[in-house]
Order: structure tokens, then sequence, then C-alpha cells
């Protein structure tokens, strides 16, 4: 019974430190939500796509600024998997991709939590912007 419970602990402290779910994104500048992502797992890397849009201006979009060698190419944005490859690295999810579907580029990038919140930060170069993403309900 003493080993139990510290084991019941652990499992849940991992459970509750999971990007797995549902995650609205939001803009830096309005502070506006944009989308909702759903981060899964899916042969031992963690992976994202577009389930819901907040646009009032085009709420079905395709991808057409992404590169024409991409697969994403004209797809709908909604259903489309825009985080790809993520490894877990201790408290850190990176060494993999994101695309902003808006402007068609794909950027390395690392997630990680910060309290209730998810940080996504995408490099290009030696630049980086990051985005905080707010669990969605």
């Amino acid at each position: 019974m003493k080993m139990i419970l510290p084991l019941m602990l652990v499992a849940f402290s991992s459970q509750a430190q999971s990007i797995v779910g549902k995650w609205k994104t939001i803009d830096e500048n309005t502070g506006e939500a944009k989308s909702v992502v759903d981060i899964f797992e899916r042969g031992g890397k963690f992976y994202g796509k577009i389930v819901r849009l907040f646009s009032e201006s085009d709420p079905d979009p395709v991808c057409d600024k992404c590169d024409e060698e991409d697969p994403r190419f004209r797809k709908k944005v909604i259903g489309m998997e825009i985080l790809l490859d993520l490894e877990r690295h201790g408290e850190e999810f990176s060494e993999g991709t994101v695309l902003d579907p808006e402007d068609g580029k794909v950027y390395r990038c690392k997630l990680w939590l910060e309290g209730k919140n998810l940080k996504i930060r995408g490099y290009w170069g030696p630049f980086f912007r990051t985005q905080t993403w707010e669990k969605a309900s």
C-alpha cells in the first residue's frame, strides 16, 4: 500500500503536465482567440491539427500561401496538421515544426507548459516568436 500512493501521485502529476488536448491559439496583437488546435500523440511524437477557426471573414479557408511543394498547399485549414513531429525532451517538446497558415511559412518550434498555458516558440533562423495558447474548454 505504501508503494501505490507514490505511484498514483506520479501518474497524476505527469498526466497534469500533458500538452495533449485542445488549445485556443491567441493573437498576441489583439488578445483574441484565432483557432483551436487539437494536440495528440502518434507513434511517440506529437502533432496538432486545427479543429476550429474563429474567423468571420473566411470561415473555411485553404492554405493558398503554403509552399507549392508542401502537401498542405491549397488544402483546407480546418483539419490541417500544423504541428508536426514534436518529441518530448523532459518538460519541453521540440525538434518538430509548426506551419503558420496565414503566411504559409514553416518554422522550427518548441512547446512547453507554463502554469495552465502552453507556450509555443517558432524559430526562423536566429529569430523567434513566442505565443501563449490557453486550454480550450
